[in-house]
């Protein structure tokens, strides 16, 4: 498994914007990381962990939550084995703990769940949305 680490969080206040990294350095220049889809998750306290956004290895696939539609995009820069969670617009609703998981093959009804079966994560970055 490979190890994912997030970075990014903190507070922002409602309306404002923010954006994730995920950073995954037991990939070897980006070559490995190139066969992965990236996924990004969040939990809030007391809540199940839900499916905000993945992404495919060759980005020709990405998906998004209502929630995460319109307002956040997910991106990746494989030679530098990164991926980007640009949250803008930010509401309290989206305060939460956000991991990033990898695995080998892209689905939406991954995605869309709580993604344990997602090969390898993170082990979250705190986002606050408060004023």
């Amino acid at each position: 498994q490979a190890q994912l680490v997030e970075s990014g969080g903190g507070l922002v206040q409602p309306g404002g914007s923010m954006t994730l990294s995920c950073a995954a350095p037991g990939f070897a220049s980006g070559y490995i990381m190139d066969y992965y889809a990236i996924g990004w998750f969040r939990q809030a306290p007391g809540k199940e962990r839900e499916g905000v956004s993945c992404i495919a290895n060759d980005e020709d696939l990405i998906w998004y939550s209502d929630s995460a539609e319109g307002r956040f995009t997910i991106s990746r820069d494989n030679a530098n084995s990164l991926v980007y969670l640009q949250m803008n617009s930010l509401k309290t609703e989206d305060a939460a703990v956000y991991y990033c998981a990898a695995d080998l093959y892209f689905s939406m009804p991954r995605c869309n769940s709580p993604g344990q079966s997602m090969e390898s994560w993170g082990h979250g970055t705190l986002v606050t949305v408060s004023s």
